[in-house]
């Protein structure tokens, strides 16, 4: 049944997967306010762009870009399982085996995000981190969505099984 408590976490869990893709994870400016040019670096799920701003001009030139492909490619697979287990709601356990998938590749997509954020961090002055931004707290968001939806589950499961008991 599509109406559900647990099919609304699981929502909530594809939505910001897929939110995953349209917002910025991280970025980091150089901390020269004075200069006559500033560095920056900006990542999203598509790629990693470091940049270089003339201040006077206004004029902003490419620097250097990285392809990060590979993590919208873990969000979009991770969107899919999810929305492929909410219609699964007949198989309460397949659905919480493509919620354990859905976690595995929501944690590979997180990793690979702090992976490239290091990489991308030695870019210029090391000494200065960059700032998380929104993109990199949806999948937190997602993986507690999940663990609230596989709990929900369990607990329709149980109730199933006892109910089957007294028959």
């Amino acid at each position: 049944m599509l109406q559900r408590v647990q099919t609304i976490f699981m929502t909530i869990a594809a939505t910001a997967m897929i939110l995953l893709l349209f917002f910025p994870v991280w970025e980091k400016a150089d901390g020269n306010f004075e200069a006559a040019q500033r560095e920056y670096a900006i990542m999203d799920v598509f790629q990693l762009r470091y940049e270089q701003q003339t201040m006077a001009t206004g004029e902003v030139e490419l620097l250097g870009t990285q392809d990060t492909f590979l993590l919208s490619a873990g969000a979009i697979a991770a969107a899919l399982v999810m929305l492929f287990s909410i219609t699964r709601y007949k198989n309460r356990m397949t659905q919480v085996k493509l919620n354990a998938l859905f976690s595995l590749l929501t944690a590979a997509t997180l990793v690979g995000m702090y992976l490239y954020i290091s990489k991308a961090n030695q870019l210029f002055d090391p000494q200065i981190q960059g700032t998380f931004l929104v993109g990199f707290y949806l999948p937190i968001v997602a993986m507690l969505n999940n663990f609230l939806a596989n709990r929900f589950i369990r607990k329709d499961e149980q109730l199933v099984r006892s109910a089957d008991r007294i028959r």
